[in-house]
Formats: structure tokens, sequence, C-alpha cells
């Protein structure tokens, strides 16, 4: 993915995290940073290069949204 995609990642879609709503958007980056602090506050999970290899892989974009 080129950086000067819009990007989004569903937190729904992380296993064991079905029932959070949050739906973050933005540059590559902006994601990955924002993803990363709400992961570690809210979910407990710990910043690790293989936990951001994870949030990598669950990134689309923009125009790949589903409905609903």
């Amino acid at each position: 993915m080129e950086t000067k995609d819009r990007v989004y990642i569903d937190c729904r879609e992380h296993p064991g995290a079905e029932d959070c709503g949050l739906v973050i958007s933005g540059s590559e980056k902006e994601v990955m940073e924002t993803a990363v602090q709400h992961a570690v506050s809210r979910h407990g999970e710990k910043d690790t290069p293989e936990f951001r290899a994870e949030l990598q892989k669950m990134m689309k974009k923009e125009g790949m949204r589903k409905a609903g």
C-alpha cells in the first residue's frame, strides 16, 4: 500500500475484539499509531513489532469498507 492511499482498520476484525465498534481511517501512519494506542489502552495489547505487523495486515484501502 502506498502512503498516499487512505486506509482503514476495523477493530472488530481482530480476534478477541469482535464487540469493539471502532473503525480508524486516514494515512497508513495515522492509522497505525492510533490503532496501536487504542489496542494497548482498550484491549491490553503490547506495542511490539509483531503486533504492528498484524495491524499492517489488517489495513485495507478506504474504498473496500464493508457496508453495515
